[in-house]
């Protein structure tokens, strides 16, 4: 397939790229230079939407465009960076494709399980209702703006979880303390949290792209999330370090204010018309997921 990728050089992006060599990628970047060094020569690059007129000349759209979430403050600026990176490169994508003669016929769009907002340990699925916080508004616009092309094409919608791996994204951030000894529980340690391990989120998205009977919401999450407890226990084991000098809840907020809110609330996220699309989790439980990671 001749395939159209957005966020191509993120964290998942990277792994995903590396995995779709039967394709032809044409990957957009605002440094192609650099995005080739990282991703390979062999591909095709764009340094905006604005060199293309249409989508005629691709078979499918990956969208994973948008700055990361929980890198920092959520000052202003940083909140209008995290909304127009997904909002408007969607918006251009879609406008693009209603430009086109030959439309493509798949587009997979990532969202995030921040969609249900902040939560209590009762499970939601991928019909459960939006929350109504800053993350819950971001995603639900996001996925406004990717369904307008779901009656012309097949459409997956794929609201992401942590994905765990050391090479980025929650786990990196949460590992240096954690192999000093001195890692644990965020706040009560209650919340939950919905995980997913990064080679399970990559075959994810391959299954959705070629699974023509795959159209709507999916949840990239693990079908068991765990409380923050259980996740830093889990750690532990997996390092083979203790995991008992909790992070108090007054310091998360002091730290990341408005952004805080995030790691003292959760979500456990089932994913259940992921499940029923036939995909199966290789690493369904988090003591998998990081004995997989760290056997090394």
């Amino acid at each position: 397939m001749r395939l159209l990728l957005t966020g191509a050089t993120g964290f998942i992006g990277t792994a995903l790229v590396k995995s779709l060599t039967e394709h032809q990628l044409t990957i957009l970047s605002r440094n192609p230079a650099k995005a080739a060094a990282k991703l390979g020569n062999h591909h095709q690059y764009l340094a905006s939407l604005e060199q293309l007129h249409d989508l005629s000349q691709f078979d499918g759209v990956i969208n994973l465009a948008g700055e990361p979430i929980a890198d920092g403050r959520w000052n202003p600026e940083r909140k209008q960076q995290i909304c127009h990176s997904r909002w408007d490169t969607t918006a251009a994508l879609t406008r693009l494709f209603f430009a086109s003669e030959q439309r493509p016929t798949v587009w997979l769009n990532a969202s995030a399980i921040g969609f249900y907002g902040p939560r209590d340990s009762v499970p939601v699925d991928e019909s459960s209702d939006p929350g109504n916080d800053f993350a819950a508004e971001v995603c639900i616009r996001w996925e406004q703006q990717a369904h307008a092309v779901a009656e012309h094409c097949r459409l997956c919608v794929v609201r992401i979880g942590l994905v765990m791996h050391p090479e980025g994204g929650a786990l990196a951030k949460m590992l240096p303390p954690f192999k000093l000894g001195t890692g644990g529980p965020i706040g009560s340690g209650q919340q939950m949290m919905s995980w997913i391990h990064r080679d399970d989120m990559v075959a994810l998205l391959r299954h959705l792209l070629s699974h023509d009977s795959a159209s709507g919401t999916f949840n990239a999450t693990a079908p068991q999330p765990v409380s923050n407890r259980q996740f830093v226990q889990a750690l532990g084991r997996a390092l083979h370090r203790p995991a008992l000098i909790p992070v108090p809840a007054t310091a998360i907020k002091l730290m990341f204010g408005e952004m805080g809110e995030m790691l003292l609330t959760g979500q456990a996220v089932l994913p259940k018309a992921t499940e029923a699309s036939d995909f199966r989790f290789q690493f369904a439980d988090i003591d998998s997921c990081f004995s997989d990671l760290f056997k090394r």
